[in-house]
């Protein structure tokens, strides 16, 4: 696949995980604002639409190979993987953080005021991202995995309480841009993560978890915005026929 200024953000992101690493050192958000085209996601960064695709050849970016394994994978391996990689992490993530911020505000708070405010957003960031979990592992994704054992066996589908996927993935994205936003916020809190002259350790180790935290949002979010989703909503309709 050759790619093109006009080119959606999300085909970018789909083609392999070279171009999702493009994307992300270069501040292009590839999940929530992934039906952007790449000339328009590029507006509100310091990098052209150019400077990307140049960017995507010289790293192998510009083809499409491997990553399309979520696209064709059982949705059940989707939701395992998310359930597995990015919802185990998050949690673990959450804790972390949290107690680094402890620490880092208990000692460096009086001279660096960001530190109480990037608290405050990551407290609400991890606050909302554990009920959003929550109600996908308890709700969508056996919704998801039920539906596509019944397509697979050729049964009858009764529509849920909830009467499409459409409704709960539609709540789900709403969530996602509102978790986006929140780590958007901590970002420009933080300077870009950029530490202190002088900085501790854990001063330090904050900022890298931080921006780790925020990678793996992207990239948990791309999987359900971009693949997960749409292969659901394609599922449901298919079961649905007469």
């Amino acid at each position: 696949m050759s790619f093109t200024t006009e080119t959606k953000v999300k085909n970018i992101a789909l083609s392999n995980a070279e171009a999702r690493h493009v994307l992300e050192d270069a501040g292009i958000d590839y999940c929530c604002g992934g039906g952007k085209s790449l000339h328009d996601a590029c507006l509100s960064t310091g990098v052209s639409a150019e400077e990307i695709l140049s960017r995507l050849r010289s790293n192998g970016g510009d083809v499409h190979p491997e990553a399309a394994n979520w696209t064709s994978a059982p949705l059940s391996a989707l939701t395992g993987h998310i359930r597995e990689k990015h919802h185990r992490y998050v949690r673990a993530a959450i804790a972390r953080i949290r107690s680094l911020l402890d620490k880092v505000n208990a000692k460096h708070g009086s001279a660096h005021g960001e530190i109480a405010v990037i608290q405050e957003l990551f407290l609400k960031v991890g606050q909302e991202m554990i009920v959003h979990m929550q109600k996908e592992e308890m709700i969508l994704f056996p919704f998801i995995e039920a539906m596509e054992r019944s397509a697979g066996e050729n049964g009858s589908w009764k529509a849920p309480f909830f009467q499409t996927v459409r409704n709960p993935i539609q709540a789900m994205m709403a969530e996602h841009d509102a978790a986006g936003d929140l780590v958007k916020q901590i970002r420009k809190a933080s300077a870009d993560y950029t530490v202190p002259a002088g900085a501790c350790a854990s001063f330090k180790a904050l900022y890298e978890d931080l921006k780790q935290f925020e990678a793996d949002l992207h990239q948990h979010v791309h999987l359900e915005n971009n693949v997960l989703f749409p292969r659901a909503v394609e599922t449901e309709a298919a079961t649905l026929k007469p």
